[in-house]
């Protein structure tokens, strides 16, 4: 089970900062952070909520923090926990990550071992190319730039990779702070790929250029047969969770 909830609307208004069916009214005029021993506070009136584990909000970069005070701030009548996905990436790097870091790293280091760059279509020759063309840049930045060696596979069999490469992959997860951490881990699902999410995190891609690199397959076959109304609803909403965690990403770094 990851320890990383998704970002998913549903999802969020079930396990938001309460678990209850009623609607919330807004409780706050102003939204703002403040400097707090190193980091950024939320503050909500000059008063700091609380996280679901009633921890206070520190974010480690005052643009970090104002993300999370942005989304506060935009909120109407009633709190829409679905419409705060920074404010759920804070919490569970507080709550949960900052406990459970190295089942986090597990999580993110397995999918390098069955990583969507590296399973090849077999057929047809055109969406072949393109994913010979695409996905190999990216196996080679992730041999050169971080030193994870991945082997293309055609096809849907398993093929094991480098455990040192796998172990790589966890190290680097682990350098992160709680914060990246938990983007990352929420990036790399998302995106089927931990290189893909690496190289978000790293700055290599944006978040939106990423995204579409791990829907090639989808991409062609829409160019084939057309785009369905349900699916490109579901698409544009992964795509802006893609974004947003690259948002993230940037302003961890200040």
């Amino acid at each position: 089970m990851s320890h990383i909830p998704p970002l998913d609307p549903m999802v969020a208004a079930r396990k938001g900062f309460r678990e209850s069916e009623e609607r919330l009214k807004r409780f706050w005029k102003t939204a703002d952070v403040v400097a707090e021993g190193g980091g950024w506070k939320l503050v909500l009136d000059g008063r700091a909520p609380k996280t679901p584990a009633h921890a206070v909000f520190v974010l480690p970069t005052e643009a970090a923090a104002r993300l999370v005070a942005d989304e506060w701030a935009a909120q109407g009548e009633f709190i829409e926990p679905g419409t705060m996905p920074a404010t759920r990436l804070a919490a569970t790097a507080i709550d949960r990550v900052s406990q459970t870091r190295e089942p986090v790293a597990d999580e993110i280091a397995a999918y390098a071992g069955s990583d969507a760059l590296c399973y090849l279509a077999e057929h047809p020759s055109g969406l072949v190319a393109e994913q010979t063309r695409v996905w190999g840049p990216w196996r080679d930045w992730a041999a050169s730039e971080l030193g994870v060696v991945l082997t293309p596979t055609e096809g849907i069999i398993h093929r094991e990779q480098d455990p040192a490469s796998i172990a790589r992959v966890r190290e680097l997860a682990l350098e992160a702070d709680d914060f990246a951490l938990t983007a990352l881990a929420t990036a790399v699902p998302l995106l089927g790929s931990a290189v893909l999410g690496l190289a978000v995190m790293r700055g290599a891609l944006t978040g939106e250029a990423a995204f579409d690199l791990s829907r090639l397959d989808e991409d062609y076959q829409e160019r084939q047969w057309g785009v369905d109304a349900d699916n490109a609803e579901r698409t544009a909403l992964r795509r802006a969770e893609a974004v947003l965690v690259d948002r993230w990403f940037r302003a961890l770094e200040g």
